[in-house]
Formats: structure tokens, sequence, C-alpha cells
């Protein structure tokens, strides 16, 4: 015989901190990519822009890891978006430093 299990699943609210994280962590990414690509185009002399543009991005992965770790402690939210966000941010963290000290 067949247990007759009961599951039930519980609608989560998404947190709005880590939704919050994620939008960051995308808005870097993508200010990684453009920043790339300029540098590409002028050949490693793109000057200020590129490295406004690497600062800025550097600045908001930061707070976008700074804030995916504290939404991953709010409690009755779902940790989709937290989680996403905090590794996202994380990933391009990496691939700025690997970018500069692979520059050194």
């Amino acid at each position: 015989m067949a247990d007759k299990k009961r599951y039930t699943f519980i609608e989560k609210k998404e947190s709005e901190r880590g939704m919050f994280a994620f939008r960051l962590a995308i808005a870097a990414g993508a200010l990684f990519a453009i920043d790339v690509f300029i540098s590409f185009l002028y050949r490693g002399a793109g000057g200020p822009v590129t490295g406004a543009l690497a600062f800025t991005a550097m600045l908001l992965a930061g707070y976008g890891f700074y804030s995916g770790m504290k939404s991953l402690s709010e409690k009755e939210v779902s940790a989709v978006y937290p989680v996403a966000g905090t590794i996202l941010s994380g990933v391009v963290m990496v691939a700025f430093l690997a970018l500069y000290l692979g520059g050194i």
C-alpha cells in the first residue's frame, strides 16, 4: 500500500532586498561587458571612461553582494533572488579582480 502523504507548498513572497541585489548584479555585469567592449574598441586606450565604468561596476557589485548577504537572513521570504544576486555579484567581483591582477 502506498502512503498517502500530503505535501503543502507555501507561497513565499519575494525578498525586496534580494531583488535589489539581483538587479545590482545584472547592472554590474552589464557595465562589465560594456567596459570590456569599449576597451577592445579602443585597443586598451579607453582612458578615464573605462576606468570610471569599471569603478562604478565594482561598487555596484560590492553593494549587491552586501545587500544579497543581508537579505539571506530574512525570514518567510523566497531565497531565489538573494542567492542569485549574491552569487552573480561575487562572480562579477572576481572577474574584476582577475582583470585587475592580469593587467598588473
